[in-house]
């Protein structure tokens, strides 16, 4: 089938909630490179949303999940594999966590933690129940993470929603302790806002709201599932900020493109579950927790970390510098390589990514006036050239 062929039959039969889609058809990837159907090669500065951490047919990654496939892809939760064990360990070996349950995406391990909060204070026989979020944060699409989320736009169209979320201004410490009640059972914040607009938070914010959660008796729960797994240079994002959580939530790159979320909590959290308080069919299935096991190998890899720390710092000098020469284009901000190029009102982001996407580069219009950059860790000086050289010209 040709471009215009494929893209009348998903008119014809895939339900309309995704605008905008860009005219290419994607056949197959190598390194940082995706080729279309029609021969055309483009430099991927999305990843697949943060997703393909390690580009496209990393030998290692590729070869561990082709193993898995010959052995066995699934089986219930009622057995127990040695993929997922090893993954468990690894996992718990290189945070603060002691216990985890997997799950199928971000949204999923979102889920999990809410419900693990609410468990958490049901056990303790205290009536806490609310969670405060942040303007401008994403935490998923069912009905409860999309309450859960700080942005009208994603929960206008779904009301009433769930009871028991607010949201408060972001790196405002005095705004979320006005907003803690009696009945506040956590704080759940991303510690770098990805689809709000690549805001990280400060430093001194975190640290003070960590304080204030053990002062005030609440939960503080961090979403990862955008800036964890080495995205920031650092395995997670609360090592970054020296600041510990009670739960994290996971996804995206963990798996490398192989579905798997987790959320994991320190074990006096974690034991408030119980058998028949949470499940799942397909979550840490032996093939996604192979391939999250991989990942987790390579990332740990003496100097690939650090890898990502420096390359981050040099895409962000780079976009830094664009911004002194150019008038219209506003901020640099993010960490890693989890980077947004603020604009004027005089571009927009989407006519800017179409630029961008027909000199041959994959980036992302998150919010009107900004441009996303979350490139696979694998990415190479020459690249981050080749983009800020197309960058500039588009915009001049």
């Amino acid at each position: 089938m040709n471009l215009e062929e494929i893209m009348e039959i998903d008119k014809k039969h895939f339900m309309p909630v995704y605008s905008g889609r860009y005219p290419l058809v994607i056949e197959r990837g190598e390194g940082v490179k995706i080729y279309g159907k029609d021969g055309k090669v483009y430099y991927d500065f999305l990843s697949g949303i943060g997703v393909n951490a390690l580009g496209y047919g990393h030998k290692k990654f590729v070869n561990a999940v082709k193993d898995q496939i010959d052995k066995i892809i699934h089986c219930s939760n009622l057995y127990y594999t040695e993929a997922q064990a090893e993954l468990e360990k690894k996992l718990a070996e290189n945070s603060c966590f002691d216990k985890m349950f997997f799950t199928n995406s971000g949204s999923e391990a979102n889920e999990g933690a809410i419900k693990l909060v609410r468990k958490y204070y049901k056990e303790k026989a205290v009536d806490k129940f609310e969670i405060i979020t942040a303007d401008r944060s994403f935490h998923g699409r069912t009905l409860t993470t999309v309450t859960a989320t700080g942005q009208d736009k994603y929960k206008r169209p779904f009301t009433p929603l769930p009871a028991g979320f607010k949201s408060v201004p972001f790196n405002d410490l005095q705004a979320l302790k006005n907003a803690i009640t009696e009945k506040t059972a956590a704080v759940m914040l991303e510690p770098i806002q990805g689809e709000g607009g690549i805001y990280p938070a400060d430093r001194e914010y975190l640290a003070g709201l960590r304080n204030l959660c053990n002062e005030k008796g609440i939960l503080l729960v961090f979403d990862e599932v955008q800036c964890g797994i080495g995205r920031t240079g650092s395995l997670f994002a609360y090592q970054e900020y020296g600041v510990e959580p009670d739960i994290i939530t996971l996804a995206k790159a963990l798996g490398g493109g192989i579905p798997i979320g987790v959320f994991m909590a320190k074990k006096e959290v974690a034991d408030a579950f119980s058998p028949g308080d949470h499940g799942t069919t397909f979550g840490g299935n032996p093939l996604a927790c192979r391939a999250a096991s991989t990942i987790l190998d390579i990332i740990l890899e003496d100097g690939f970390l650090e890898s990502v720390r420096k390359k981050g710092e040099l895409f962000k000098g780079k976009l830094q510098e664009l911004v002194s020469k150019h008038e219209d284009l506003l901020e640099v901000r993010g960490l890693g390589l989890m980077l947004a190029l603020e604009l004027s009102e005089n571009l927009s982001a989407k006519e800017l990514s179409m630029e961008l996407f027909k000199k041959g580069f994959l980036v992302n219009a998150v919010q009107e006036h900004t441009l996303r950059f979350l490139p696979p860790l694998v990415i190479e000086e020459e690249d981050i050239d080749k983009l800020i050289g197309a960058i500039e010209e588009s915009i001049e």
